[in-house]
């Protein structure tokens, strides 16, 4: 409650005593009415620290991606593929021959063309860091071009979800990048930050902590479909893109009623009954799939390398709890399943009654009773901090003993990497949200994976759910394809490779007189006006 009364006072206060615009972060690029007119302000999640989309699967990079790069197929709202960058396709009988042909005019940011030999670099990148890419790679008998236009595909047996991995919405995605660029080993970042998308990261201006700038490509040519999520016409109506990293939600707030930014991707759901009482700004849900709730387990160390012991944690969730501390009323809803329960075929398990003692016992039969559990939790990120801090509680009623380590996100994500023992500079629980679209089915669910040290932070092993997650992929009906999913959900429900924690949609907020304000699991910074 005193959170939020702070929270509170900071909109109702006099302006800042700092005034944002007075900061060199938003002071930079000039400040005349011409100049603000066409320039697009947004406040993001977080603050870029890595600029390659394809080495790091966080969100706000893959943002960055989004405005910067372009991907040959891309999907709609309702995650439906379509042609982005390709013209079409065509495939041979037997399923084992896709020919991509690229639309006319592509150009990248330094004036090259695009080239079917870029997409063929981009796409083996992409494939030896993404999940969903390495298991199309294994069907991948060889890709050539035949000219500059023409992609062609070979595989060793059909992959019927070929376009939906090549038109992947979230995490890594495979963004296409000049061949010398894409050369790079997936091992690295890269460090030329150049794409052939709507936007043109200006170098001179980055800081991570605090701006990311960006001038729209005059060279783009969109497509003539109206923009639908990734997909669709790309059409830039500002000359400029900034990004200011404002980590208080109260400042972030303010300087969106007083129009010195545009849009908040994440304005604090405390605020919001109150920002909208404001008629120059507007609301929408950011994406209407939602996002699900992770607790993420370390599978590699005690105490959760035992699967009954993440099966007694997971049960004692109080998913309002975690849910009502991330969204607004209305906007979450309980889901006790490893897949969201917005999307169709998804079954949520019946919660289970919470029984402390039962828990106790099973962790003291299972030898880790006090055992130590860090708990890595991004302080300054609205939509996970509260949740790391409710798993740190219910961690001390089972008995732990806990380290809770609340550190910027941009930690989080260099500490996560580690597989080093918990005491040691690693973790034990990682708490976090996963976009709907990011986890849509069990080809591109990151967080179901089984597939050790292959598989994502955390690296469960889990052969029963690889081996269905493998009959869905090659299901070759509708029919067998739905008893492949109901097999994924049963067999990673048993694992526990996370604990859901809910699944929630967040609200969004932007001036009133900005319009075309897309959805999706990630923002999109195209198809923007401002009246």
């Amino acid at each position: 409650m005193q959170r939020r009364d702070l929270l509170k006072a900071g909109l109702t206060a006099p302006i800042l005593a700092t005034p944002i615009l007075a900061r060199p972060a938003l002071a930079q690029g000039g400040n005349s009415g011409a100049t603000r007119a066409r320039t697009l302000r947004f406040v993001p999640q977080a603050a870029l620290t890595v600029l390659d989309p394809v080495f790091l699967s966080a969100t706000i990079s893959t943002t960055h991606g989004f405005c910067v790069f372009d991907t040959l197929y891309a999907t709609d709202t309702k995650l439906r593929p379509h042609p982005q960058m390709a013209e079409g396709h065509e495939t041979s009988e037997d399923g084992k021959r896709w020919t991509i042909r690229l639309r006319e005019g592509l150009r990248f940011h330094d004036g090259e063309p695009v080239r079917a030999r870029d997409c063929i670099a981009s796409l083996e990148r992409w494939a030896s860091r993404d999940q969903f890419g390495q298991i199309l790679r294994q069907s991948v008998a060889e890709w050539t071009a035949p000219d500059d236009r023409t992609l062609s595909i070979r595989l060793h047996r059909p992959f019927p979800a070929l376009l939906y991995a090549l038109a992947k919405p979230a995490s890594v995605v495979p963004f296409i990048m000049p061949e010398r660029i894409a050369k790079t080993p997936g091992d690295k970042p890269i460090t030329e930050i150049t794409g052939s998308g709507p936007w043109r990261f200006l170098p001179d201006e980055f800081n991570s902590g605090s701006r990311v700038a960006y001038a729209r490509n005059e060279r783009y040519v969109p497509r003539a479909e109206p923009a639908d999520g990734a997909s669709g016409g790309k059409l830039v109506h500002f000359d400029r893109l900034e990004w200011h990293i404002i980590p208080d939600g109260a400042t972030a707030a303010a300087a969106l009623k007083t129009g010195e930014v545009d849009w908040v991707e994440y304005p604090l759901p405390d605020l919001i009954p109150s920002l909208k009482q404001d008629p120059r700004l507007a609301f929408q849900v950011y994406d209407p799939m939602g996002f699900l709730g992770i607790m993420r387990f370390n599978h590699l160390h005690p105490p959760f390398n035992k699967a009954e012991v993440r099966r007694a944690v997971r049960d004692l969730v109080a998913q309002p709890d975690f849910m009502a501390s991330v969204a607004a009323p209305g906007d979450w809803a309980e889901c006790h399943a490893m897949l969201p329960c917005t999307l169709p075929g998804v079954e949520s398990h019946a919660p289970v009654a919470p029984d402390l003692e039962s828990a106790r016992k099973i962790i003291r039969a299972a030898g880790v009773e006090g055992a130590k559990v860090v708990i890595i939790n991004a302080s300054d990120f609205a939509a996970i901090a509260p949740q790391g801090r409710l798993a740190a509680q219910l961690m001390r009623q089972l008995g732990f003993d806990v380290d809770l380590v609340e550190t910027d996100w941009a930690s989080v994500l260099a500490r996560r990497t580690s597989k080093a023992k918990p005491g040691e500079g690693g973790w034990n629980i990682l708490p976090t949200n996963a976009p709907s679209g990011s986890i849509a089915n069990p080809a591109v669910n990151f967080a179901i994976r089984g597939n050790g040290e292959k598989a994502w932070f955390g690296w469960p092993e889990d052969p029963a759910t690889e081996e269905a997650i493998d009959h869905w992929l090659y299901a070759p009906d509708a029919q067998a394809q739905s008893l492949a999913l109901r097999r994924v959900q049963e067999t990673s429900w048993n694992s526990v490779p996370f604990a859901p924690t809910g699944i929630f949609v967040l609200q969004t907020g932007f001036r009133a007189d900005l319009s075309g304000v897309l959805q999706g699991p990630n923002p999109y910074l195209w198809n923007l006006r401002r009246a």
